[in-house]
């Protein structure tokens, strides 16, 4: 298999972008059809309206009942499944070459032509499912992060939205949301495998036309403006659990920086790895934590940047320390040689395993179609990871992770422990206490 993406782009008349990657050694496709529906796309009163429709959208279609979608995917033994993010929702499917027409006409028939069937017994499902995660604050705590850091910003909002909200959406409401952004100009159907793409645009062009009957958009939905500061130094929120879930950080890079990829080194050198600071220092050498990392989250015009921990009361000083500590190493001593290069090696070897399968090459090609990123080919990223210096890790430390800059957020039973332990992070601090 090519590591070199040699896809296909095509724009239909209505609008809408058609993208693929023919790779004739496989038997199988990835397609995926991408939206430009998210949760940073929701207004008040909304919000987890994107996330709703993609649960309804295998309620069944105008075509197909919820039933016979699900007989039809398992009959090719075959995957069929969704996602919502901030800025997108993708429907993605994976199957056997000879299935493509009918797996392609089920899907647009889902997306496109939703009937909307059973409205509030899998408004129930999506509640339950907020619930589920509300009881998870080793990922909920992340969701808090971004609150502090986006404030009221659509940004700042769960992807799942919340419980009273999803209650009260209407029909009429689902449907309009749908009307206004499930459009042929705010989608893109991408694949991989072995696929021709000029069949891939002749069934678009058959089974996308008009698109959802709605007047179509002239361009992709705008994005909402873009808070410059954060909304609160730092958040407490009570619970009663064994562990405080910890999180610091801030604004970080776009999706279209050209910094980003220094950016995905210093990740891998602070804490994105089993080799990385964060790891040897907390976990391994003093066992402190079985969770801590650090990680970075990219949007269109916006990015954050945070490291997370999980750990008993007696330790969340000790390991709040260590992590302002390696942060301060960052900003003022260069990273060696050694460790730069093992950073770069590792993030070369993502990137290259990254594409050794059908659906993370269409996903690739989705995602960055979808968000109008630059699509560049392997052996580009690759030179773009090894130009990467030590001058260029210290200035992203200098500019983002300044310990006594960031928001921190935290779940737990105490805040006196939260409290105490912001100390060694500098500056001074206003401590919101909320309920978790």
């Amino acid at each position: 298999m090519t590591l070199i993406q040699q896809y296909e782009l095509e724009k239909l008349p209505e609008g809408g972008r058609i993208i693929s990657e023919k790779l004739p050694s496989v038997r199988s496709i990835s397609l995926g059809l991408w939206i430009g529906a998210g949760s940073r796309y929701e207004q008040p009163g909304e919000g987890g309206i994107s996330h709703f429709i993609e649960h309804l959208l295998f309620k069944g279609s105008s075509r197909y009942s919820a039933v016979e979608i699900a007989q039809i995917f398992d009959s090719f033994g075959g995957e069929l499944n969704a996602a919502t993010a901030r800025e997108y929702t993708v429907v993605h499917a994976r199957f056997l070459d000879r299935h493509l027409e009918e797996a392609f006409d089920v899907m647009a028939d889902m997306v496109l032509a939703p009937s909307f069937a059973d409205i509030d017994p899998e408004r129930e499902v999506v509640v339950e499912e907020i619930a589920m995660y509300e009881d998870s604050p080793s990922e909920l705590i992340a969701d808090y992060l971004t609150r502090s850091i986006f404030g009221e910003h659509p940004l700042g909002k769960s992807v799942l939205g919340a419980a009273d909200i999803i209650s009260n959406l209407t029909a009429g409401h689902i449907q309009g949301y749908h009307a206004g952004h499930y459009t042929l100009p705010n989608m893109v159907v991408a694949a991989a495998g072995n696929v021709e793409q000029a069949q891939l645009v002749e069934m678009a062009r058959s089974r996308l036309a008009g698109g959802n009957g709605a007047q179509p958009l002239a361009e992709t939905q705008p994005a909402p403006s873009v808070p410059a500061g954060t909304a609160h130094d730092a958040c407490f929120y009570e619970k009663d659990t064994q562990q405080y879930h910890v999180c610091l950080g801030g604004l970080g890079l776009s999706r279209h920086s050209d910094r980003r990829f220094a950016l995905s080194i210093l990740d891998s050198i602070l804490g994105s790895a089993a080799s990385s600071r964060l790891f040897q220092e907390v976990r391994e050498k003093r066992g402190l934590a079985y969770s801590v990392y650090s990680y970075s989250t990219l949007y269109s015009d916006t990015g954050l940047v945070g490291v997370y921990f999980g750990c008993r009361a007696e330790s969340v000083a000790e390991v709040t320390a260590i992590a302002a500590g390696q942060l301060e190493s960052l900003m003022s001593t260069p990273v060696g040689a050694d460790e730069l290069e093992r950073a770069k090696e590792s993030a070369k070897g993502r990137v290259v395993l990254g594409m050794e399968t059908t659906h993370s090459r269409m996903s690739r090609l989705g995602k960055l179609s979808v968000t109008n990123s630059e699509i560049l080919d392997i052996d580009e990223i690759i030179e773009r990871i090894d130009e990467v210096s030590a001058g260029d890790i210290m200035e992203l430390a200098q500019e983002f992770y300044q310990p006594e800059k960031l928001t921190a957020v935290a779940i737990g039973p105490d805040s006196v422990i939260f409290e105490k332990a912001l100390a060694s992070l500098g500056g001074r601090r206003q401590l919101l206490l909320k309920p978790a």
